[in-house]
């Protein structure tokens, strides 16, 4: 038996208002798995036992080359994690996380801890029904700025546990997007990264629930059966470093996202923050991408960390700003992701 796409809105009427914890939290896992995740590969293992949750990284799903360390597998997690905390405030459900709750199980990335009813607010909502509309944009965003008591409200909606660094000044954007062109050089030239990578991209026409459908990079039905072949063959570090360079310069909005720290616990406090900054940023219409690229290198993140003049360790580099709209990438359904 085949198991359907998760890509369809959820209808919030199918709350089991009266059911068990057990059944509320996984009806509230179908809103987690919509969370976004590195080369859309949804590392994450879920546990349930009555009114608990686990979170648990799936590092069977790891992306050795880009994430050896599985950073951006736990900032995943994390923004997972945060889906779960605002459906659960949506159906007026109070909770308690516990993060990294077992010394002797990094695995184990929290417990979720369903609890009585609350009351909610407008704030709760609106962020609630963005979950289902927000998309990873890839390609050029329309010209018009990013209001910039937006940008104010989303370094605010960072905090507690990171930060978010709006680039302003045009010498810091133009350093930036060098070294996201160079990083681009650099691992284009590696081989095992264009294997891994291509691993992950799909046809347009696929039975696969997860990675990037070729629509995904605006690629059309003929090309998307092509492109994993060609990315696997051919260096495309040049082309894609001018694509690359040229998308954070003219974005409306480039910006970092960071902690103090870069620990486990760093990371998926980050995954928990860009979650809020995505959400919050779609409620009004405003959608983003990653130019993460530095990032998974250790000289290029060191030169991000120097050039942003910002104490602590980035995570995310985020470009913002409005439209085109975006196809939704299939999800795992909960029943694949349940332990």
């Amino acid at each position: 038996m085949s198991v359907k796409h998760d890509m369809e809105p959820i209808p919030a009427t199918d709350f089991p208002e009266n059911g068990t914890p057990a059944e509320q939290l996984k009806f509230l896992l179908r809103y987690a798995v919509k969370a976004p995740s590195s080369h859309n590969s949804q590392p994450w293992l879920f546990r349930i036992t009555d009114d608990v949750v686990e979170l648990y990284a799936d590092r069977s799903r790891a992306c050795r080359v880009t994430d050896p360390d599985d950073r951006e597998l736990t900032i995943s997690c994390g923004a997972a994690l945060h889906h779960l905390a605002v459906a659960a405030l949506y159906f007026r459900r109070e909770y308690d996380i516990e993060a990294f709750p077992d010394a002797d199980d990094p695995d184990l990335l929290a417990c979720f801890r369903l609890g009585g009813e609350c009351d909610n607010t407008l704030e709760d909502n609106l962020l609630f029904n963005t979950i289902d509309r927000r998309r990873t944009v890839r390609k050029a965003f329309k010209p018009d700025p990013v209001p910039p008591a937006l940008l104010t409200t989303l370094e605010v909606e960072a905090a507690p546990g990171a930060w978010l660094h709006v680039i302003h000044s045009e010498d810091e954007r133009f350093e930036l997007a060098d070294i996201i062109a160079e990083a681009d050089r650099r691992q284009w030239a590696n081989k095992s990264f264009r294997l891994e990578l291509a691993a992950w991209l799909h046809p347009n026409k696929t039975d696969s629930r997860d990675g990037m459908p070729g629509y995904a990079q605006g690629v059309g039905d003929l090309l998307s059966h092509v492109e994993p072949l060609a990315v696997r063959t051919f260096d495309m570090g040049e082309g894609r470093a001018a694509k690359d360079r040229e998308l954070a310069i003219h974005s409306p909005a480039l910006a970092v996202l960071g902690t103090d720290g870069d620990a486990p616990i760093d990371w998926l406090s980050a995954g928990v923050a860009l979650s809020r900054v995505l959400l919050r940023a779609c409620a009004e219409d405003v959608c983003a991408s990653y130019l993460n690229q530095p990032l998974e290198l250790p000289e290029t993140r060191e030169a991000v960390g120097r050039g942003i003049r910002v104490d602590g360790s980035p995570q995310i580099i985020l470009r913002l700003g409005f439209g085109p709209e975006a196809k939704a990438t299939p999800r795992r359904a909960v029943q694949e992701v349940l332990l």
